[in-house]
């Protein structure tokens, strides 16, 4: 018997060494910074704390029982079939538990899906954003003010998780948690969330908000938040959406109200600036140093910074005959897409500059000898 408790606490004792080896651990559900998120950590610690005290009585019954009336000290087992009075108490004890638990969790459902105020009215939504994924970025429209913008892993952590990068990740803060264009949202504000998607499945998740959404082509998903803390809050798509899945972050920055409209404003002039430089003539270093950021944020994922493409799935730009033959029919490939192939269509995605110095930059670069330049505002006569 000593040999067996010996062997019990080394057990034990092996065990507890190992998870203080572990470096990082997680001891709990995040608390986050919405009211629905504090709702939903307060309905796991009751969840929590009711299994803890079940299975103290269960197990702790059946170690006593185990101990105390074994064989060795005379004990017979008791001959019998069946309790009534047992099986009635081990029925209605669980049914009033649910019960315990269901009522909260059916207040907290109800007022995710149809927010109310404290007088029972429905809660008035102050800012709706449209989220649409893409393989493998966000796209942010901004309904009641116009503004649009994509949202793609940065530029270094893209570069840095690359095969063959020389660079250190243990180096770069929040590694693949970093977009170049985070969503912008201010304080004690209610958001109403519509998410979508134009390809696959995706879905919208920041852990600090307490919820997620899939994000489904040809349907609509709602949500709805209030994040009281200002601040940044990241996250990333939570559906297996492609080779890529795991370099599809979210950001998002909680400002207060009055740096969420001087916000605004900037982005409001730049998006009026954007549509004067689509009637400009660009030369061609500016559209080629343009294209380059474009290429590297929007296309080299798939077609590689060097242009060498990963075929059959994502052919190679360098050396192509396409793209250096006519440039109406590479302005038309990149606007509408390629059916029944991975390239999708850009025209509803990237703006008609972006556009037109990302196919400028591949007709120049890469040893292809186009020499052409494309202009913003051919793109624009062949969207329309």
């Amino acid at each position: 018997m000593k040999k067996a408790q010996m062997k019990f606490m080394m057990l034990i004792t092996g065990l507890l060494a190992s998870s203080m080896a572990v470096a990082e651990y997680g001891l709990n559900l995040r608390r986050g910074v919405t009211e629905y998120s504090q709702t939903a950590y307060g309905l796991h610690t009751l969840t929590l704390w009711i299994c803890i005290v079940i299975g103290v009585l269960v197990f702790g019954a059946m170690i006593v029982s185990i101990f105390t009336h074994r064989k060795s000290k005379g004990y017979k087992a008791e001959q019998f079939s069946h309790s009534t009075v047992a099986e009635v108490i081990w029925t209605i004890i669980p049914i009033i538990i649910l019960v315990v638990i269901a009522i909260p969790a059916t207040k907290a459902l109800i007022q995710m899906e149809n927010p109310t105020d404290d007088s029972g009215k429905r809660m008035k939504m102050d800012l709706t954003i449209k989220v649409t994924g893409y393989q493998w970025k966000w796209k942010y429209d901004y309904m009641e003010d116009g503004i649009s913008f994509l949202s793609t892993l940065d530029r270094d952590h893209n570069i840095a998780r690359q095969k063959g990068s020389n660079i250190d990740v243990n180096t770069i803060e929040n590694y693949l948690l970093e977009v170049d264009n985070p969503l912008v949202i201010p304080v004690d504000t209610n958001i109403r969330f519509l998410l979508t998607a134009d390809d696959v499945i995706h879905s919208w998740w920041v852990p600090d908000f307490g919820w997620k959404r899939d994000a489904i082509p040809g349907y609509i998903n709602e949500a709805w938040t209030n994040v009281k803390t200002p601040g940044i809050y990241r996250g990333q798509c939570a559906e297996l959406c492609g080779k890529d899945h795991g370099f599809m972050p979210i950001v998002v920055e909680a400002l207060s109200k009055e740096d969420y409209a001087q916000w605004l404003a900037e982005q409001k002039g730049e998006q009026a600036e954007e549509a004067e430089l689509v009637q400009t003539e660009w030369t061609k270093e500016q559209l080629m140093a343009k294209g380059e950021e474009v290429y590297n944020a929007q296309c080299g994922t798939c077609h590689q910074a060097s242009g060498a493409g990963m075929p059959p799935a994502f052919p190679a730009l360098a050396g192509s005959e396409f793209v250096n033959g006519p440039a109406t029919d590479q302005i038309d490939l990149v606007l509408n897409g390629k059916p029944g192939t991975a390239m999708q269509a850009f025209g509803n995605i990237l703006s008609e500059t972006d556009i037109a110095a990302a196919i400028t930059y591949t007709r120049n670069s890469f040893g292809n000898t186009a020499g052409d330049v494309v202009q913003p505002a051919t793109v624009k006569s062949m969207k329309q």
